[in-house]
Formats: C-alpha cells, sequence, structure tokens
C-alpha cells in the first residue's frame, strides 16, 4: 500500500510523462510486442527492467518509493520481466520485499543471475553458489524462479550444472548464461554451442552492434531466447545525444523519444526476446515500454538509424 505522499509522488511522475510524450496515453491501448521464448514457446512482453545503474543506487537509499513505482508502472502497462543479481547491491533484496509487498510475484517474470566463480574465473565453490542460489529464493520467495543465467561466463560447468539440476527439480523454469565483455564473444560463443541453455544475456545497443555479426545469430541457429542488456550503452547513447531532438523520420516507425529510438532499434532484431533496461524512475518505465508498441523500423530503417548514430561525436 501507499502512503499520500507517496501516491502523490507517483502520479505526479506519470503526469508529467503524458505531458511529455503525448503517445503515453496511448500505453494502456497499444498492445506490447511479444516474443516467444525458443524452447518452450512462453510470449514474453520485449520490454522488461532491469536493476543494475540507477535501480541499484536507489536501492541502497533509504527511500525506495521510486523502485515501487518503477515496479508497479512495469507490471500494469503489459510489462512482466524484471532481471537482477545478487551482484547488483540491494537490487534483488529490495526488489522481492516490493515485489512480496504488493503481492505481485505471479505478475512478474523474475530473472536473476548466479556467479560465485574464483577471482580471474577460477572454479566455482559450489556450495558457496547453492548458499547464492538459496538467498534468491529467500528474498523473492517464488518457486519455482522463472529464469537463472550464470552470470558474466562464470565457470560453466560447475555452475550451469546447479542450475540444470534445479531445473530437473523443478524450481527453475528456464536457465541460461550471460556475458557483456566482447573480447569474450569467443568464449561465450563456445558456451552457447556446448551446453543446453533457454537465454542467452548480451549488450547490444545501435552504436554496439557486434553481438549482431555472430551471438545473435548463433542463439537464432540454437534455439536460444535473448535478453539484451545496456540497450542504451547504460549513459554513452544518452551523451551522445544530448540536447538533439529525435530526427523527425523516427515517426514513421512511431519513436517520440531518443529512448524508443533505442529500444526499437534494438527489439527489430528478431533474435531478441526480451529487453531489460535499467531504471529507477517510473516516467522513464513508461517511455520504454512504449518502445515496444507499435512499428518496428525495417532493414533500411535500421541502417539509417546506425548511420545517423554513428554520425555523432563519441561519447
Amino acid at each position: 500500500m501507499y502512503t499520500r505522499r507517496e501516491w502523490l509522488k507517483l502520479t505526479a511522475a506519470a503526469g508529467t510523462a503524458l505531458a511529455i510524450h503525448p503517445r503515453l496515453l496511448q500505453a494502456q491501448d497499444a498492445p506490447m510486442i511479444t516474443r516467444a521464448i525458443p524452447s518452450t514457446g512462453e510470449e514474453l512482453p520485449i520490454i522488461g527492467l532491469g536493476s543494475s545503474a540507477t535501480f541499484s543506487s536507489v536501492a541502497r537509499s533509504d527511500d525506495v518509493t521510486a523502485l515501487r513505482g518503477v515496479l508497479t508502472t512495469l507490471l500494469d502497462n503489459g510489462g512482466s520481466v524484471f532481471d537482477t543479481a545478487p551482484s547488483y547491491g540491494a537490487s534483488e533484496e529490495v526488489a522481492g520485499s516490493i515485489i512480496n509487498e504488493i503481492d505481485a510475484r505471479d505478475r512478474v517474470f523474475w530473472a536473476t543471475k548466479l556467479n560465485v566463480a574464483g577471482r580471474g574465473g577460477g572454479a566455482a565453490d559450489p556450495d558457496l553458489a547453492w548458499e547464492q542460489v538459496e538467498t534468491s529464493f529467500d528474498r523473492i520467495q517464488k518457486t519455482p524462479i522463472d529464469c537463472i543465467q550464470v552470470h558474466n561466463l562464470g565457470d560453466p560447468p560447475t555452475q550451469l550444472g546447479i542450475l540444470d539440476q534445479l531445473k530437473a527439480e523443478g524450481r527453475v523454469r528456464y536457465t541460461g548464461i550471460t556475458c557483456t565483455t566482447q573480447r569474450r564473444y569467443d568464449e561465450f560463443a563456445q558456451v552457447m554451442r556446448d551446453y543446453s541453455l533457454d537465454f542467452i544475456g548480451v549488450d547490444y545497443a545501435v552504436d554496439n552492434r557486434l553481438a549482431a555479426e555472430t551471438i545473435l545469430p548463433l542463439a537464432q541457429d540454437r534455439g536460444i531466447g535473448v535478453m539484451v542488456y545496456a540497450p542504451f550503452g547504460r549513459t554513452r547513447l544518452w551523451n551522445r545525444v544530448s540536447g538533439l531532438d529525435v530526427p523527425e523520420w523516427a515517426a514513421e516507425f512511431g519513436a517520440d523519444s531518443w529512448a524508443q529510438f533505442f529500444l526499437k532499434y534494438v527489439a527489430a532484431h528478431p533474435a531478441v526476446t526480451v529487453i531489460t533496461p535499467a531504471t529507477s524512475r517510473p516516467v522513464n518505465m513508461l517511455d520504454n515500454l512504449m518502445g515496444g508498441r507499435g512499428a518496428l523500423p525495417d532493414a533500411a530503417t535500421l541502417q539509417r538509424m546506425a548511420e545517423y548514430v554513428d554520425a555523432l561525436p563519441s561519447a
């Protein structure tokens, strides 16, 4: 439940969003694009919510009202996927508390991670890995957890083995592995070939397109779902477009804001199952959700978008 003060904060933020982006008025009516998880056919809304960056910063503060607002905005406007990790500070713990407080366990597709690998990519301690997993279960109080992925290629034999056991026991629905370090993409691709995975998590953005050369096509070939991280290049893309208006031709595919421009570029790749940009503001969550509605750019427009961004000064 919200206090009067919290409710006023959230409604004020929503009002600001509608004033800035009139198309957000359509958010309740326009259907969210969904994509099927290749291993099961289950459909997911293409825009979700991540919990690193600003979400993580706010989770460490004394006032998490905004995070409650972000999560309810996600769930009330067509989204469901929430991606977190034990390494994101207080994000997993705080979000788990909020989800239970608002009784939304059955509405959220909860994705978290596992990584207790030793320094320098050494072998994981299985006991510590199991302890970390059990802590995640305690925080969300949901069984099965929808998805757990091994974080940043941490010791796949040990930790994917643990996740496979959890999946066999019915405690986890989907398993996978993540990598957001391009110099490790060859290693990442080999893991994708060697293991049975439901998901991968990878970085991909309009100015960070390397994953589209090998990782995304391999995911399609292997029938692996893709969670995209850092679709805004964390802060990089925001710095590059600072002070600039979205080009008028972006209206051709329904992008009224830079967030929608960036997200629609990523969503247009057929390998992408869900995109999880992090935010700690309900107004930004609404804007992001609009990036998963309406038309997506075609091949010629994608090239135009990439060329436009490439011509901007580097961040």
